[in-house]
């Protein structure tokens, strides 16, 4: 069995005619030090295509685990200087090669708790895993933690490779208890095929050759194991493409560029552009290569349609009949990567497809014990945890679950200050209640409530420590607004706290969903018209960024009220530094909980460069030609 190992993608062959080779993408995981590197290295090494210049390389540089005249098969899959320094791997390594039956990408994944990103970036791509268990350790916890992942998130196949069998001296007896094991683990999270070969990674044996040491085993080798198993079916036959690109080429020209996600497309056909309800009929297909007259799933294209209609990246084309999934509310797992936690109700970007809008997350259902599988209550999700989550985005999303088409089930959440992805995620479900409720805009709109009201609606959004003096500067502006005949009114976070947000406490999660609610109200008032003067700690800076992201800089004004900690600890007119000092209320903002200064505010106010009443009015004279112009 002749394999050709690369180390970039096949190349293309334009005009090729000849029936596709399928493709499997294979994970290679486990514990660090299994042996995972080098069993890959083997693999390719012992099939003697790997490039002469390749060979040189790996044999000039191994000098410690050395195997066949020197050369350290676990290098191939180093990629990283990193990795070579520490001999782990970190990143995940792909390498690519066929046989006569099919390609392959195999996909070398971090063995370290630390580096879960990796494995759950490698396990939603592939759909089978090659599990490697050092014979003399047996099952380890990560092993339940790689399997779990693999679960979660999309392998359906599991080969069990029991390495390093030679240190137990090829003890069949070892080998059936630890392939007993990890059935036991694997069945209950549903495989749909697993199966199990002892091999020796350093010498080759049951990897593309029959072990001699070993005659008791009689199933297939690895290699043999890996053409054996049944091609991936997508579990949808209908057309869907997220649409990556405008192509303009030319003045008439209009195509739709991107990569099949499912099923396939003739000329002829009818598409549904999503989400929306626009249809229109493909006139043209313009491949990269192969067939004009039809495409299917994986193959990149640009499609001409008979009509021009207004679609853009992040649009999807579909079959009429598709299932594809339109919503703005879904039931999701994720993975977290970053070292800051995720929080329900802070706001995120996630990425599904080609497309880009703002979510949050409005419940944690509960955090999954990977070690385990068991469901844990949680608040919020650390780094390298996995959650089952539901999540609102700001925009209705065509989508599919990650069961059915990958491309379009998994996504990517991205932290929109710094821009660098934070997690990561598949979708289960559509939550019903997203296609039944609908905003209702009555006959009376925001722009006839401002005119009756004969002033421009604002929320005025005053930000500072406890003490600081936002309340009763708020008082005086109010009062000022309404002799100049204004409409207004004070949404104090306090007043708050007694009825629609007294269920609330003072923890993290609790600030960040106090301030939201507090917004969506603000909302609602400017909504009415009114010029709404907030009161809230607020001290998180994307929470404040969440609520100017429901008016725009137009309809919101965010003020900084700069009183330094030590006079509103003098100050203290309720007495909660006070109690705070003692450990009396915990997490209080300032003393043990943090607060995060404005950077750019529109007004940032110095309390005590000045009397409360002249502020106030200076503030007031602002406000009140903000909403006159």
């Amino acid at each position: 069995m002749a394999l050709t190992m690369m180390t970039t993608p096949p190349p293309e062959t334009g005009g090729d005619t000849r029936p596709a080779i399928p493709m499997m993408r294979v994970i290679a995981c486990g514990s660090v030090d299994d042996g995972k590197s080098t069993l890959l290295g083997r693999l390719l090494h012992d099939t003697g295509n790997i490039p002469h210049d390749r060979l040189a390389s790996l044999a000039n540089t191994s000098t410690t685990d050395m195997h066949d005249a020197g050369i350290d098969l676990s290098r191939l899959a180093d990629g990283l200087q990193a990795e070579r320094e520490q001999a782990i791997t970190i990143d995940v390594a792909h390498l690519y090669f066929e046989t006569m039956q099919r390609r392959y990408i195999l996909m070398d994944c971090p063995g370290h708790e630390q580096y879960t990103r990796n494995m759950v970036t490698g396990a939603t791509a592939a759909s089978l895993a090659i599990v490697l268990v050092d014979a003399r350790g047996g099952i380890k916890p990560q092993t339940r933690r790689h399997l779990t992942l693999c679960a979660l998130f999309g392998v359906r196949q599991v080969i069990l490779a029991v390495n390093k069998m030679d240190s137990t001296g090829y003890d069949e007896g070892i080998y059936r208890d630890i392939v007993h094991s990890f059935m036991q683990l694997a069945t209950p999270l549903g495989f749909d095929a697993m199966h199990g070969v002892p091999v020796v990674a350093t010498q080759g044996d049951n990897i593309v050759s029959r072990s001699k040491t070993m005659p008791w085993f009689d199933g297939p080798v690895l290699a043999e194991l890996l053409d054996s198993m049944p091609d991936p079916v997508p579990a949808t036959r209908h057309f869907s493409m997220p649409v990556q690109w405008v192509n303009r080429l030319a003045p008439g020209f209009r195509g739709y560029a991107g990569t099949v996600a499912s099923g396939s497309v003739r000329v002829g056909d009818t598409v549904c552009i999503l989400p929306g309800t626009e249809r229109a009929t493909v006139r043209d297909i313009i491949p990269i290569r192969g067939d004009r007259d039809s495409a299917m799933q994986g193959d990149p294209v640009t499609l001409l349609l008979d009509r021009d209609i207004d679609i853009a990246r992040g649009n999807v084309l579909a079959a009429p009949a598709s299932p594809v999934l339109v919503a703005d509310r879904f039931a999701v797992h994720i993975a977290w990567f970053d070292d800051k936690p995720l929080l329900p109700q802070r706001t995120y970007q996630i990425k599904i497809g080609t497309r880009l809008a703002s979510m949050r997350v409005t419940a944690i259902r509960h955090k999954v014990d990977v070690v385990s599988g068991a469901s844990l209550p949680a608040s919020h999700l650390e780094a390298q945890d996995i959650g089952r989550c539901d999540i609102e985005t700001d925009e209705v999303m065509a989508c599919e679950a990650f069961a059915s088409v990958p491309v379009l089930g998994g996504f990517a959440i991205i932290d929109r200050s710094s821009g660098a992805t934070v997690g990561g995620g598949t979708i289960l479900s559509a939550l019903r209640r997203s296609a039944n409720v609908r905003w209702h805009d009555g006959l009376i709109g925001p722009d006839d409530r401002a005119t009756m009201k004969q002033q421009r609606p604002l929320c005025v959004w005053m930000t500072g420590l406890s003490g600081a003096g936002k309340s009763t500067l708020a008082s005086l502006v109010e009062q000022q607004l309404a002799r100049n005949g204004r409409h207004t009114y004070v949404l104090d976070g306090d007043n708050l706290r007694h009825g629609l947000n007294g269920d609330l406490g003072f923890t993290k999660e609790h600030r960040i969903e106090n301030v939201r609610r507090i917004a969506e109200v603000a909302r609602l008032m400017v909504d009415a018209g009114l010029v709404v003067l907030v009161c809230a700690i607020s001290p998180f800076a994307d929470d404040r960024a969440f609520a100017r992201s429901l008016f725009g800089n137009e309809q919101f004004m965010e003020v900084f009220v700069d009183t330094p900690l030590a006079e509103c600890e003098r100050r203290d007119p309720k007495g909660l530094y006070r109690k705070a000092r003692d450990g009396v209320i915990p997490h209080f903002t300032g003393i043990d909980a943090p607060y995060e200064t404005p950077l750019s505010p529109e007004i940032h106010i110095r309390t005590l460069s000045g009397a409360a009443e002249d502020i106030a009015a200076s503030l007031a004279g602002q406000i009140d030609r903000k909403i006159c112009q």
